[in-house]
Order: structure tokens, then sequence, then C-alpha cells
């Protein structure tokens, strides 16, 4: 039914109205009355204005991603907890996190849909690309590059890809849109030295003209792409589109490269790190990549890590009092053997201690009134539901910090698991980033809430 003359009118003084509304208001017209929804106009106009700082300085506030993934996972029993939801009990790792136990959800019944074939998923980690393990897979962008991509400017690295005892050119967590592998950074003390040492001017300058070499570069083979848009197909048009979209997305990238490159770097009271000379030395290096994490989550250098524990490629390690008998992999397929599974177990604890300091770390660092892991959320989890098994359901997942509301553990079906990617989008919106859509995802992660 059309409005009436008055029932119009009535809309129009109550559209142009200085003031604020009144919630009794109503449309009247040909016998019809309708009661006006809340609106921001019937607000006072300092409730409104407060409301819209408000929002404005929750836009303004840093997010930030840390996703870890050890590909070889954590020994289930004492990873899940048995109870569920608020209060539950926590399992033998997770009372390692016991002081932390309100600042993380541990998951349950998670998994990637169709992300399978063993340790080749964990490539797939961040990005849920199916049948990893299959003739003529193709990977997918990994959420950090997602994230990279659209928010990446804000900051002088764009994100960050990390990794420990990684098979350089095999393993990674960082994928681009177009399936190409993003090697990781191994040693702690090149991180830190790209974060925080100033290069010489000459340097500065050399670098400068890398950025404006490629840039032309790029235009000269843009230039000539185009000139094959003549005659092509309609199939291979779309195809030199999305080339023209990768060539323009890399020169804006390149354009701030070079804004950062004029900007000093953050100075630290810090010095760089020594690198520990042997894989063996896992647990030092894991450590060190923690500590890099935090110091460019502080700074502000970056707001995207991931890091790649290639407990897979790690040999017989070293930590603290101990030392393995055996090569990180043999160990996991322990076949329940006493001795292998207790050496494992000491392996996960030590994961699990290091992961307590890092919890303990983000929150010591305050910014604008809130702690670092407030605004960081800290994703752990891997490829693998159980290492000795090869099974990629139900994956050991625990995620910390961002300003949600934690301090449970949310279960799914063990069967029928739930779809991780759920979790991903959720993780994507809490950065400002509109997305209701990553991968296989169905909608954001159910029962995860802000605080």
């Amino acid at each position: 039914m059309k409005p009436t003359h008055a029932s119009r009118s009535q809309l129009g003084s109550f559209v142009s109205a200085r003031h604020a509304l009144s919630r009794r208001q109503f449309l009247r017209g040909a016998g019809i009355v309708l009661s006006l929804p809340l609106l921001d106009s019937m607000l006072p106009p300092f409730a409104r204005a407060a409301t819209a700082a408000a929002a404005r300085a929750e836009a303004a506030k840093p997010r930030r991603v840390f996703a870890i993934c050890n590909n070889l996972g954590l020994v289930p029993d004492q990873f899940f907890p048995t109870a569920t939801g608020r209060g539950y009990a926590l399992s033998p790792y997770l009372e390692m996190m016991r002081d932390h136990r309100e600042d993380f959800t541990v998951f349950s019944g998670v998994s990637h849909p169709d992300v399978d074939g063993g340790h080749p998923a964990d490539i797939c980690f961040l990005t849920a690309a199916p049948h990893p393990g299959s003739g003529g897979f193709r990977n997918t962008i990994s959420l950090d590059q997602y994230i990279a991509e659209r928010i990446g400017h804000e900051t002088r690295f764009p994100s960050l890809t990390l990794g420990v005892n990684v098979a350089q050119g095999a393993r990674s967590l960082s994928w681009t849109g177009s399936g190409v592998l993003i090697p990781c950074e191994e040693k702690a003390s090149d991180v830190f030295k790209r974060l925080f040492i100033q290069g010489t001017p000459a340097e500065v300058n050399a670098q400068m003209r890398k950025l404006d070499l490629g840039q032309s570069i790029l235009d000269a083979v843009a230039g000539q792409a185009k000139d094959l848009q003549r005659g092509v197909t309609a199939r291979d048009r779309d195809r030199l589109d999305q080339y023209f979209t990768s060539v323009r997305d890399l020169e804006q990238r390149m354009q701030m490269s070079k804004e950062w490159e004029r900007k000093p770097k953050p100075q630290i009271d810090a010095p760089v790190p020594l690198d520990p000379a042997s894989p063996r030395e896992y647990m030092d290096k894991v450590k060190l990549m923690y500590d890099m994490a935090r110091l460019a989550f502080e700074t502000d250098s970056t707001r995207s890590i991931s890091l790649m524990l290639d407990s897979v490629n790690s040999p017989a390690i070293e930590f603290g009092d101990h030392k393995t008998t055996d090569g990180y992999h043999n160990l996991s397929h322990h076949g329940k053997s006493t001795e292998k599974l207790a050496q494992l177990k000491s392996i996960d604890e030590w994961h699990m201690k290091l992961l307590n300091n890092l919890f303990t770390d983000l929150k010591a660092v305050k910014e604008d009134g809130e702690t670092l892991l407030d605004r960081t959320m800290v994703l752990y989890g891997s490829n693998l539901g159980n290492a000795n098994t090869h099974v990629t359901t139900n994956l050991p997942t625990l995620f910390a910090g961002g300003g949600f509301r934690h301090g449970q553990h949310l279960a799914f079906d063990k069967d029928r698991n739930y779809p991780l990617p759920n979790l991903f989008v959720s993780m994507l919106q809490r950065m400002g980033i509109e997305s209701d859509k990553f991968a296989s995802a169905t909608g954001t992660m159910r029962g995860l809430e802000l605080a």
C-alpha cells in the first residue's frame, strides 16, 4: 500500500527534524498506524556524537593476527579438555597456562573441510584449500596475506612470514592470491634487522632505485600484455584482467614500500638476537620468533604474522634439561610406546610453556590503556588432529586475545567437524575487514563473542 500525502509529509518532517525524535512517534495515514523503529535520530545529539566517537575510536584501534602452526600437533588426550563450556576442567597441557585461562578459548571438533593428505595439509593451515596431496593441487590465498592485501599499507611491513626448521621452498603458511609460496624468514637476527636496523643513506637510495626499476618493468610488461587483448577469447580477456589487477596491486605495494623507505625505523632498547647454531635448538628458535612477533606488534611494524613450526623437518632436539633420543617426526609416530610418548609429552609441555610466556609478555605491554594481547589474536594449532595416525580432523586449536570473551571450551561434533575457516571470518571481521566468507567458511565462529 502506498503512503498517503499526510504520511509522506510526516515522514519528511521526521527526517528533517533537527532535534531528537521521540520513540513514541508514529506514522499515521489512511487508517494505518505504523510505529517507528529505534533510529539514530531518536538519540539526543550528544548521545549520537558519543556513539559515533566510540565507533571511530574502536575502528582506529590497531588489531593484529599471529597465526602459529605446529605441523606435528599435540598428543590429543593431553590437550583436549573432557568438559565443555565455561568453568571446564583444564586438561594436563592447558593446566600449564592456568594463569591465562580467561584469555583463551580452546576448540575441539573443528577442521578444514576436504583438507586431507596428512603431512601435506600443513601448507593449507591458513588457506583451507582442499586436497593438498592430490595431483595438480594449487594453493589459495592464506589468511595472513588476505589481511595484508587489505590493511598492509598501514604498517611498514604488510606481513611477516616466519619459520622454525622449515624445509625452504616446500613449506610455508603464507601463500599469495595466485597460490605462490612465500618463503619463511628463519633467522631471528635477520627479522630483527629488517624491523629495526636503519640502512645507510646510500643503502636506502639503492633500495629506492630497485623499487623504481621494478615499477618501470611492471609498466612495460603491462603495456605489452595490454596489446594482447586484441583478438583474444573472452576467457583469455578474463585472465588478462586478473593479470592487470595483480600488476596494479603490486605497483601500489611498491609505491607504499617507497614511502616507508623514507621513514626512519623504530628504535628499541634490545640487542640483535643470537641465532641458535643447530636445528636441535628448536625450542630456542621458537622462543626467539615469539619475541620477534611481540616486538613487531609492539612497534606496530606489521599487523599480520604467520609462523610455521616445521617439526616434521626437525631432528632430535635439546631443550632445558631435556634431550630427545629420536627425531621429532619419529617420536610423533609413537605407536603407543611409553618411552616415545613420554618424550613427546615433554616436547608438547615445553610448547605450552613457551605459549604461556608469549601471553604473559603480550599482556605486559600496554597500548592506550589496553594490553597488547587485547589487540592481538593469537591462533595456535595444527594441520593434524593426531600425528600418530596422520588424521586431519579434530584439530587441536587454541585461540587467544583479540578482545573476545574467552575462558571456554567450544566443543563441536568430533565425527562431523565444524569448519575451522569460520574462525577466520570472525578474525577478519575483528580486524575491521568486511568479509563474510573465506575459503570453505559457512559464516562466523559459533559461540565466540566479543568481550
